[in-house]
């Protein structure tokens, strides 16, 4: 039995020995359960049946708090229910069960593809996304693996790890997905953290794990680090690595190619006609897409406009740090020169992240566009990335969290920017893998009271929303969790890879 199936049967059980203690009726709570099963506040009629009281509370003391306020202008329904009812066993044993279901309805076999089909067939089974993502997609995989992990479900993490070794020694890198019209651009290199997380399974043999896949890792690290130019300071230098003042290379989100996407072909095309640029927009568009922050105030000018779209003038905090803890796992995953090239590399990269993009006048991490040689100043999660991979020390990790903690946390977790644009990236929107990184980071500096918080507020959201659509979402508003999650270029799709991910593994951080 996995750790998943435990989780479901204790919280079954508790729930039974609770009730069994005092049993009650439920019409006890009168226009409380009349007016709660009338507004269908969740889908399942029975969920409110089955809730325990709080602080072992009557059934008449509830009903008496109900009735001072529920006609106070701010009464929220869903809220009274959750600070009065003990909601955790039910709602969470019944999204437990739905993403146990959802593991077998995601996965894909290995089967060749149609004649004339984009799809790039794959060696092994994987997980897709969900929805209109069809195919596996490369950073998503690594967050969805994070609760396969949890499911005991460790075959499926190497089927995934080796489909994308297939990748990186089929085309020389992941692309954002397995589709031909992804060829030309790949997504934040995760596969580091994708061969660390494998390792450090206890029944796997780490240094047999780093010697199966060094040659593949190294591979991808040559794709981020290919030169094509001499000059590299040169804007339309065709690679993804910047040369600065300073010697120091550091790198940015690119696409080999320079016009429309084939999957938003329209989208893109109406882009550049509303913006009136000269310059090639699409290769911006692109690299944004490589970023996974598809789209996001984190790559424009005037921060409110995609039409300013300047991706590739940008150095990113989050790529940096990525190919920071590449260069260190290489160094590991090497005992003679090569080892030492890594780590001299990754010391470089962290002196230079820790000098460009640390702001002293804001206590941030910015973006860093090279061509105006100044930080962007735009707010964005991007900034916990640091912390994620302990590069910092621990007063600036201290200064970074005072501003997460004022600014970002929402009562539904972490909002993505300060800058509500009607970009998905950005606010009101929280995304399943920057709650991982924000809680991961906050738990490498100490701050586990805020951590457990910010893990606490976003599995209340997803099981909320869950109860309300019987989805799991590929994105939520954090800032106002009545309202879905929405903005970008399609709709808001359920699944979702991700999203049961990063769920099953706070979870399980919660439950140890």
């Amino acid at each position: 039995m996995n750790k998943v199936s435990i989780l479901l049967s204790l919280a079954l059980f508790a729930c039974f020995t609770v009730k069994s203690q005092n049993v009650i009726h439920v019409t006890d709570y009168k226009e409380l359960f009349d007016t709660v099963q009338k507004s269908q506040l969740f889908s399942d009629q029975k969920a409110f049946v089955d809730f325990v009281p709080k602080y072992n509370q009557t059934p008449n003391e509830i009903l008496s708090k109900y009735r001072s306020v529920k006609s106070q202008e701010d009464f929220d329904l869903y809220h009274f229910i959750t600070n009065n009812f003990d909601t955790a066993f039910v709602d969470t044993a019944a999204v437990l069960n739905h993403i146990n279901y959802l593991w077998n309805f995601l996965t894909r076999q290995p089967v060749n593809t149609q004649k004339q089909s984009s799809l790039i067939p794959l060696k092994y089974p994987y997980i897709v996304p969900g929805g209109r993502f069809r195919e596996i997609y490369y950073w998503d995989s690594y967050f969805t693996m994070l609760g396969l992990e949890v499911a005991g479900k460790t075959a499926l993490i190497k089927n995934m790890i080796d489909n994308f070794a297939y990748l990186i020694r089929q085309y020389g890198h992941i692309p954002n997905g397995n589709r031909s019209y992804y060829l030309s651009r790949s997504q934040p290199p995760f596969f580091s953290l994708m061969i660390q997380l494998y390792a450090d399974l206890p029944q796997t043999d780490k240094k047999q794990v780093y010697l199966e896949y060094r040659d593949v890792l190294e591979k991808e690290y040559e794709f981020w680090m290919h030169h094509t130019q001499q000059n590299l300071k040169i804007y339309d230098a065709e690679n993804r690595v910047v040369m600065m003042d300073n010697g120091i290379e550091l790198n940015r989100y690119w696409d080999n190619l320079s016009t429309p996407r084939p999957e938003s072909y329209l989208y893109d095309i109406e882009t550049k006609k509303h913006s009136q640029r000269t310059g090639n927009i699409y290769r911006d568009i692109r690299a944004a897409a490589e970023s996974g922050w598809d789209f996001s105030s984190r790559w424009f000018s005037n921060k409110q406009s995609l039409m300013t779209i300047k991706t590739t003038q940008i150095i990113p905090i989050d790529l940096n740090c990525l190919l920071y803890n590449e260069e260190l796992l290489l160094s590991e995953m090497f005992d003679n020169e090569q080892s030492v090239l890594y780590k001299r590399a990754a010391e470089k990269r962290k002196n230079q992240i820790l000098e460009l993009l640390w702001s002293k006048e804001h206590h941030y991490f910015f973006d860093f566009d090279f061509v105006q040689k100044s930080h962007t100043q735009n707010y964005s999660l991007a900034a916990l990335y640091p912390l994620f991979f302990n590069i910092v020390d621990e007063v600036t990790a201290a200064k970074v969290v005072q501003i997460i903690e004022k600014d970002f946390l929402k009562e539904g977790g972490l909002v993505t920017t300060l800058n509500h644009t009607g970009q998905q990236w950005d606010y009101p929107n929280g995304w399943p893998p920057l709650q991982w990184i924000g809680y991961k980071a906050l738990k490498n500096y100490g701050f586990d009271n805020l951590a457990k918080e910010l893990a606490q507020r976003w599995i209340k959201l997803n099981v909320k929303v869950y109860f309300e659509t019987n989805k799991m979402m590929e994105k939520y508003d954090v800032v106002d969790i009545n309202r879905k999650g929405g903005g970008g270029e399609y709709k808001l799709q359920d699944g979702f890879g991700w999203t049961n991910g990063v769920f099953l593994k706070l979870w399980d951080e919660l439950h140890p």
